[in-house]
């Protein structure tokens, strides 16, 4: 067999594995459990190489600790509610659910052949009738705690698709979808009380020790812990029934410069006003036709409106402020005004030039004059320049002791109440759409809104919808809102919003320990997986689906359904990076897939016309932008271990990777390389043969290169550096490569160096160890089979230390065996993280290896 056949190999051994059940979890007590998990995908029609990637990831970590002994849990879902298949659902003229498990059925057949440990029988989706009964089974127990609650709020709404949008989901103030202007309307609407634990999940960050520093800090600045200050501002005539305002300010040490208030537009005062003032009116229309993004208010022009009341200075009661309403105030924070400090906050200063409005330092003495430039004088927190002894007592101090100080100071005088706030708001989780979890809550006139009964759920939705119309096909449906109030038994109205499919995707890894369960979780199915060890998912979701999960174990515990050992349900966190691609476009502005332009030395042509192609740069595979590469196209032209070979060997998994069909074909050459390791001819000895009583110092040399590459691959799998590991097993089979295998002792090391080959590589390319490790004569499966362990005996020669240049700059230093061929100090070098930093996403010109001296990288 002088070429291994992956078309052959590969699905004989997906059918071994599947025969011996060997990926099928069960709770075992006497063994230590290991539960990895990748964010779950969304079935949007096809998967593409980008997603192969996450996968693949979770398959390593799964193997490896498999090997080591764990029972491993390792499962797949899908998170199959949302808004896009809605959409398509309605430009198909089908229901929802029916391109929902038809593109289930296409992805789950695109990811089979990859090979992945996966317990299949344990896969639910999220729009399935059990999950969503559990769902509204736990949103009841969340009322009963006081967790869900409905309350009237600002949201924004589309007045084209009639939905809630949130705020990532408002561009330029138009709907991301209709590209109507979007509405800020008052509506009823459900919430999640995840504040009640702001606190807990902020102290707790500090215990995330395995997950990246970047999610924590973003975790720490979401949620926004601040002590600051509400303080009232006496209005100098009553207006709208108000005889001050108040204000909720972090920086009360700067209170002495405050030259105007501004209250949000949806201020109770500034409501009233605008029935009165058409200008006003038009004004908070505009306000509330914005782009809310935290980022668009950052960037938006600051505007204003004189609202001609003025409030009177809680320190200097005889200076009279301005009340304007601006644009840059949101009135679910704090209380919906803010006194504005120009000299000290550039926002207030850009808004206070722009109207007339005076900028005076805070920091002097009154009579002390201070010009204020176009930039704000705005002291850093840790410098202790700031003078506050005209009214907090202190001559020098830094601005958080100032602020400390200036609270205690206005407290002991009733100018203010000390409150600590957070960033974090309520999660509203109603949507006015109809491809969701209904919310199991019944309204009626008698006995208002109550929660359905347990025993009639789950609610599901009807198959029978019109979508002709825009909006919630559930408002129109003829029958499905009509129902029997739990408590009185009388005529009542089902709730038609759904709720937000954070919600699906905020506690499936808790479900996955028992799926066909009868309440939402077992207690001892959970008590016995919980919590997730690994999970493996895209940075982008650092925030919302992170807190939201971080909150559900929290509320589950509350509720019974975790136990308070699991709020926190992530031990570790590793956030991948993307797979690029070229970008390909025509001249008429089609944009070209990869199979439809045929690259040269001189550029891109399209295949079906020879049109000058234009080629964009390398970007995260996108189906809009046609630059994806198909899994089943890679695994019929190279097999599924090609695939997973280059996208775990290319790039630190926590960067992005480049696919090239060159790195393709590189991966593919060197399984191939290794395979002929074993087949050209050498006789090798028996699986058991023992090692000869006496062995020469080349075959000595091999032995230590397979041990050192034992501890080393074993490592670098435990720290997640997938790409070193693969770089020791080029280094390996360099080694076998190097050695004469007709002497006894050189036979045996050859024999042993290839099956450690195999073990190290399972779970990188795992169709390919199998084959190997078959062909070796080993016995059995190698999938489950035991790790290898270095022996310690073999790991004693010293290392060479070779120092790594790129352009010229010593960048890195790497650990290299001294008979280390060129090939394999090349890969080692370009696997070091510092060396990949100076690289960034590109490739090197040239690498010079001189033997035994010094690395150059050329970019």
């Amino acid at each position: 067999m002088e070429r291994y056949d992956h078309k052959a190999a590969e699905p004989k051994w997906r059918a071994a594995w599947t025969k011996a059940g060997l990926f099928a979890a069960q709770a075992q007590a006497d063994r230590p459990k290991y539960y990895v998990l990748e964010m779950f995908p969304y079935p949007s029609g096809r998967i593409h190489i980008g997603h192969v990637r996450n996968y693949v990831m979770g398959d390593v970590v799964a193997r490896y600790k498999m090997a080591r002994g764990f029972n491993v849990l390792h499962p797949m879902g899908w998170d199959a509610f949302g808004l896009p298949a809605e959409n398509a659902a309605i430009e198909r003229g089908i229901h929802p659910r029916e391109w929902t498990y038809d593109n289930i059925a296409v992805m789950k057949e695109q990811l089979a052949p990859m090979g992945l440990s996966l317990d299949w029988s344990r896969e639910f989706a999220t729009c399935d009738p059990d999950y969503v009964g559990q769902q509204q089974a736990m949103f009841l127990d969340f009322m009963d705690k006081g967790l869900a609650y409905r309350r009237s709020a600002v949201v924004n709404w589309d007045p084209v698709d009639m939905t809630v949008l949130a705020n990532e989901q408002v561009i330029d103030g138009k709907g991301w979808r209709s590209g109507a202007p979007v509405e800020r309307r008052e509506l009823e609407q459900w919430f999640f009380r995840i504040t009640a634990y702001a606190e807990d999940l902020l102290d707790s960050i500090d215990g995330l020790d395995a997950w990246p520093d970047k999610v924590r800090l973003m975790q720490r600045n979401w949620i926004g812990k601040s002590r600051g200050i509400e303080i009232p501002f006496p209005l100098t005539a009553p207006a709208a029934g108000l005889d001050a305002l108040i204000c909720y300010s972090t920086r009360p040490d700067t209170l002495n410069g405050a030259s105007f208030l501004a209250i949000a537009p949806d201020h109770p005062l500034s409501r009233t006003l605008e029935a009165d003032d058409p200008a006003l009116a038009a004004f908070n229309a505009e306000c509330r036709r914005m782009d809310t993004t935290e980022e668009a208010f950052e960037t938006a022009e600051k505007k204003g409106f004189d609202t001609g009341l003025t409030v009177r200075h809680p320190i200097h009661p005889e200076r009279k402020l301005p009340v304007w309403v601006g644009n840059f105030v949101l009135m679910d924070y704090g209380s919906g005004a803010v006194f504005g400090c120009p000299a000290h906050d550039q926002r207030d200063l850009d808004f206070a030039r722009k109207y007339g409005l005076p900028a005076d330092n805070a920091f002097f003495l009154p009579g002390d004059a201070t010009p204020v430039a176009d930039e704000a004088l705005v002291p850093p927190k840790t410098d202790p320049v700031v003078y506050i002894d005209h009214f907090a007592g202190l001559a020098e101090a830094t601005s958080q002791e100032g602020i400390d100080a200036t609270i205690d100071w206005m407290e002991a005088r009733g100018l203010g109440e000390g409150q600590t706030k957070y960033r974090l708001r309520d999660w509203g989780v109603s949507r006015q759409r109809f491809w969701g979890c209904p919310i199991p809550v019944v309204h009626c006139e008698t006995c208002g809104t109550v929660p359905e009964k347990k025993e009639n759920l789950p609610i599901v939705l009807p198959e029978d919808i019109d979508t002709s119309q825009p909006g919630n096909p559930l408002d129109r449906h003829p029958t499905w809102r009509n129902c029997a109030c739990p408590v009185c038994g009388g005529p009542a109205l089902r709730e038609t919003d759904t709720m937000d499919t954070f919600v699906d995707s905020s506690w499936y890894f808790a479900r996955f320990t028992a799926p066909k369960a009868e309440t939402p979780t077992d207690a001892a199915a959970a008590g016995y997986w919980m919590n997730v060890d690994q999970y493996i998912g895209g940075v982008e979701h650092a925030i919302l689906h992170l807190l939201y999960s971080r909150f559900f174990a929290r509320a589950m515990a509350e509720c019974g359904h975790l136990t308070a050992a699991n709020h926190e349900p992530f031990q570790a966190l590793f956030t991948q990076g993307m797979v690029c691609h070229e970008t390909y476009r025509h001249p008429d502005g089609r944009w070209l897939a990869p199979e439809d332009v045929s690259r040269t030395a001189d550029g891109a042509t399209a295949r079906a016309d020879g049109a000058a192609v234009e080629v964009g740069p390398s970007i995260k595979m996108s189906k809009s932008k046609k630059n994806v590469v198909a899994p089943e196209d890679i695994v019929e032209r190279y097999g599924a271990d090609t695939a997973r070979w280059f996208i775990m060997s290319d790039s630190p998994p926590e960067r992005d990777v480049e696919w090239t069909a060159a790195g393709a074909e590189a991966a593919y050459r060197f399984l191939q390389r290794v395979w002929r390791l074993f087949s050209e001819g050498l006789a090798l000895p028996a699986f058991a043969t023992p090692a000869p009583a006496a062995m020469g110092e080349p075959a000595e040399a091999l032995r230590r290169a397979a041990h050192r590459a034992i501890r080393d691959v074993t490592a670098d799998i435990e720290s997640f550096a997938f790409n070193k590991a693969i770089a020791r097993l080029y280094e390996l089979a360099g080694a076998v490569a190097k050695l004469d295998a007709e002497a006894p002792d050189a036979a045996f090391a050859r024999r042993e160096a290839l099956e450690i080959m195999a073990r190290l590589a399972s779970p990188f390319a795992p169709h390919f160890a199998e084959e190997l490790w078959s062909a070796l004569g080993g016995e059995g499966l190698l999938t489950g089979a035991a790790w290898p362990v270095a022996d310690e005996t073999l790991l004693a020669e010293a290392m060479i230390v070779l120092p790594v240049q790129v352009n010229g700059k010593r960048r890195a230093e790497i650990r290299v065996a001294p008979d280390a061929d060129a090939a394999s100090v090349e890969a080692l070098a370009l696997a070091d993280e510092g060396v990949r930093k100076h690289l960034g996403d590109g490739a090197p010109r040239k690498v010079i290896v001189v033997p035994g001296r010094i690395v150059n990288v050329v970019v």
